[in-house]
């Protein structure tokens, strides 16, 4: 699936798991916010878009577009 694309999806309210290095995480929401959540040990970042989700959201210091190639998927 291109970027761009999952990012409309999440923003219409689609939630999303994926692996990065052999880790979980889960793109979620509720009335609330937006998450990114490291499986594991449950821990979460909020945000307020969709958008900001994908800027901001880090995955072991990284944003979701810098590991986009070694995402292994469910997006």
């Amino acid at each position: 699936m291109i970027y761009n694309q999952i990012i409309d999806r999440v923003a219409w309210g689609e939630e999303f798991f994926f692996f990065y290095n052999s880790e979980k995480y889960w793109i979620s929401q509720n009335e609330l916010g937006l998450y990114l959540t490291r499986v594991k040990d449950s821990y979460t970042q909020s945000f307020n878009t969709a958008q900001e989700l994908f800027e901001n959201g880090l995955v072991d210091g990284k944003t979701i577009a810098e590991i986009w190639d070694c995402i292994e998927g469910y997006f």
